[in-house]
C-alpha cells in the first residue's frame, strides 16, 4: 500500500463498475474499500466479521434479517452503518451512490452464506485501485 495521501474523489473517479470494490488502503488486518453502487446487492451473511458502511455520497438502504423480524435502515449521505457478525443483509441504493466499507482484508463481498449472485454484483475481495 501507498504511503501517500489518496483523494476519495480521484480514487472514485478511476472506475465505473457498480458493485466492484476497490480496496484503497489497509488498516491493521483491514481493508478499506470504496463501491459505487446502485439499485439491489443481494442477501448475504458474514459469518465471522461485522460489516461497516459509510456513505460518502447517495443513499443507501440495508435490509436486514433479525431475530425480531425483517427491517431497513436507510444510510444518508455522511452515516455510518455496522451490520453485525451473522446478520443476513441486503443493500439496494435507490440512486447512484458511493460507499466506504471497513472490514477484514480477504472478506468476499457476498458473505459467507448468500443468495445467487446476479450478474451485476462482483465477487470479489477487492480490487487494487488503477
Amino acid at each position: 500500500m501507498t504511503q501517500e495521501p489518496i483523494s476519495l474523489a480521484d480514487a472514485l473517479a478511476s472506475f465505473a463498475e457498480q458493485w466492484s470494490p476497490r480496496v484503497v488502503t489497509a488498516v491493521n488486518d483491514y481493508d478499506v474499500r470504496i463501491a459505487k453502487v446502485e439499485g439491489e446487492h443481494l442477501w448475504h451473511a458474514h459469518d465471522h466479521t461485522d460489516e461497516f458502511f459509510l456513505v460518502l455520497d447517495g443513499e443507501l438502504h440495508i435490509g436486514l434479517r433479525e431475530p425480531a423480524g425483517e427491517r431497513t435502515v436507510v444510510l444518508p449521505k455522511g452515516s455510518v452503518f455496522t451490520v453485525p457478525r451473522g446478520t443476513e443483509h441486503k443493500p439496494y441504493a435507490p440512486v447512484p451512490t458511493a460507499i466506504l466499507v471497513f472490514e477484514p482484508t480477504g472478506t468476499l463481498t457476498v458473505g459467507d452464506r448468500h443468495d445467487e449472485v446476479p450478474d451485476h454484483v462482483d465477487a470479489t475481495t477487492g480490487h487494487a485501485l488503477g
